[in-house]
């Protein structure tokens, strides 16, 4: 006998069977295909009873049946001493009983007297892995000799309907498995979202802190306020990168924006001034000290004007984070956070913006406190620069150019000055004092001590006549080591005097340490005056100037500069120089505020990275003669 049929004599019953029924989807109930099974047994082998009994877990359940009598045909159920088919179960062999009562396994079973059980016959009925589940059963109630041709048709319908149950039970194992797949499918994207949202929040973390490292070390060396606009532009990235940032600037009731001086937003420019009762979400943040969002366009359309809807439409944006920006004592502005599609900013990340904000509010504090004092300065400078003096005889211009740097200010100067007497002759004109100087430094401080310089070699020059160049800078000098000034730099010093009975004009300068100057004669050739002292410094002591005479022919052209024309990072100055001669050898005949304006344009591109100043003068030509 099988291992299996061995267990099952032992213990017929195990808890495999009860299970194959639930996947098999049958209890003690009728079933529709069941019954079929058992009227098919009944109506070819001529039997009055018939039924499919199957073993449950404490009964044997007839979920098809015909001919059993009350109570057994409602309740479809037999104890587990009446079936005769545990013996099937038990064998795993057809069970067939010609006279149940005689028999001597039988005879004394229940179910001959309570279901009128004489004649007997049973085929197992097996699932796909040979479990026996139950038995298909033929009874009669007379003794009954089986013929072996119906015993074959029992053996075939036992086939069909165990085929049928192995087909339920794969079909619910399947559906189970499907099932479980199904929920397993589930568990993996519901893991996979999980994990994908951890990643983006942990990027999210991620970047939120690298914001504000970079809030903290990029705006910590902003020079002003475009630079701080400048920055901004690329301090948000990463996850939940916004479309477009923008700076306002609090003036009393208004709001400026400070537009982006690399990129040309033609629509942020069309509203520079916003006053501060506008329907604007920057507006109304600056209205009440507070932080505003606009989730959507609903809401922009809901809560602000037509003028906001329009200039956010046109701009694209749709959501809006309005921060105001507070100084140390005041509201500066506010910074516009906006995105093209809507975005929601959750609770960390308006913390992080809220604190970026803070860095970028004292960026533009500082961007403010230094544009105030770059703009004294330059004001201040500009105030030092001397009117040029008029004069029917000598042509004089000057060009002064600002650093491309704001904060390069301060030591770059000319002057120039008629000096006191009266005119040689008539239709002459008096001797004319010009200077040009850097002193060092490019601060408040450089500017201060220029203005000092100027002041004090006016004076030397005007104490000493007959007005020596050489004489006022040896003045100067002396000054100047006494004195409680860090005094330091270069300058020239000339003077230009009519020759009386002459067209001609001479020149004496005298230099300290400054780039030569240049003289055109009208026949275009040019000359460096390479003749030099050593720099103002007032560690050097009182020091004897020198100076030297030129003369001048009619219609020459002085050109003097400072070192921020002709010197460049990583480019050679006597190039410089070589290029400016030639300018000057080229251009010099022109109209003088044309020609500075020439060679401002040619040697100061890109942006010179010092103060530039020009100052050229040009003697009278020569008279032509009148025709008539």
């Amino acid at each position: 006998m099988p291992e299996q049929s061995r267990k099952s004599e032992a213990d017929p019953i195990s808890g495999t069977q009860p299970q194959a029924l639930r996947w098999a989807g049958l209890s003690a109930a009728s079933d529709t295909e069941m019954d079929r099974f058992a009227r098919l047994v009944s109506r070819v082998l001529s039997v009055p009873v018939a039924f499919v009994s199957l073993v449950g877990k404490n009964q044997q359940i007839l979920p098809g049946l015909f001919g059993l009598p009350e109570p057994w045909a409602g309740s479809r159920a037999l104890p587990l001493s009446h079936p005769l088919c545990r013996y099937v179960v038990s064998s795993g062999q057809p069970v067939v009983v010609p006279d149940a009562r005689v028999d001597g396994r039988l005879r004394t079973n229940p179910a001959i007297e309570d279901l009128g059980v004489v004649a007997y016959a049973g085929m197992p009925l097996t699932d796909g892995d040979g479990l026996v589940l139950g038995s298909l059963c033929a009874v009669d109630h007379e003794p009954r000799a089986w013929s072996e041709g119906e015993l074959c048709d029992l053996e075939d319908l036992a086939a069909a309907c165990s085929a049928e149950l192995r087909l339920r039970v794969l079909s619910a194992q399947s559906r189970a498995a499907q099932k479980v797949l199904e929920t397993a499918r589930a568990a993996a994207e519901r893991a996979r979202n999980d994990a994908q949202r951890l990643e983006r929040e942990a990027q999210a973390g991620l970047d939120h802190a690298e914001l504000l490292l970079r809030a903290s070390e990029e705006l910590a060396q902003t020079s002003g306020l475009e630079d701080v606009r400048r920055r901004l532009r690329d301090l948000f990235v990463g996850v939940g990168k916004p479309t477009y940032v923008g700076l306002l600037v609090a003036d009393e009731d208004e709001l400026h924006r400070v537009p982006d001086p690399d990129i040309a937003h033609a629509v942020e420019r069309e509203v520079l001034t916003l006053p501060a009762d506008a329907a604007f979400p920057s507006t109304q943040a600056m209205r009440e000290r507070r932080t505003v969002f606009v989730a959507d366009r609903e809401a922009m359309v809901a809560d602000y004007s037509p003028e906001a809807v329009g200039f956010f439409d046109r701009m694209g944006m749709a959501t809006v984070l309005c921060l105001p920006l507070w100084g140390s004592r005041a509201l500066l502005g506010v910074l516009a956070i906006c995105w093209a599609k809507r975005h929601e900013v959750g609770v960390t990340e308006r913390a992080t913006l809220t604190a970026a904000s803070g860095y970028i509010a004292q960026a533009v504090e500082r961007a403010l406190y230094l544009d105030e004092r770059i703009s004294v300065a330059r004001e201040l400078q500009a105030a030092m620069l001397t009117d040029l003096p008029l004069s029917d005889h000598v042509e004089i211009s000057a060009l002064y150019q600002p650093a491309a740097d704001d904060h390069m200010i301060g030591g770059d100067w000319y002057d120039a000055y008629h000096l006191p007497g009266a005119p040689v002759s008539d239709g002459e004109t008096s001797a004319l004092m010009v200077t040009v100087g850097d002193i060092t430094g490019h601060d408040m401080h450089a500017a201060t001590i220029m203005g000092q310089v100027r002041s004090m070699l006016r004076q030397a020059t005007l104490d000493h006549p007959p007005y020596s160049p050489a004489t006022a800078l040896t003045a100067l000098d002396a000054a100047c080591s006494v004195l409680p000034m860090e005094t330091s730099g270069t300058l020239v010093h000339a003077r230009l005097d009519p020759v009386h009975g002459s067209h001609d004009w001479t020149l004496t300068w005298s230099n300290a340490g400054h780039p030569p100057p240049l003289l055109r004669t009208p026949d275009g050739h040019v000359t460096q005056l390479l003749e030099h002292d050593v720099l103002l410094h007032r560690s050097l002591g009182p020091f004897d100037r020198t100076e030297h005479r030129r003369p001048l022919p009619p219609g020459s052209t002085l050109l003097m500069y400072t070192d921020g024309l002709v010197e460049r990072r990583g480019h050679g100055m006597d190039a410089a120089v070589a290029q400016l001669v030639a300018l000057l050898a080229r251009h010099g005949n022109r109209p003088l505020d044309e020609v500075l304006r020439r060679i401002g344009n040619r040697l100061a591109e890109p942006a010179p990275e010092d103060d530039v100043v020009l100052l050229a003068v040009r003697t009278p030509s020569t008279p032509q003669p009148q025709r008539w």
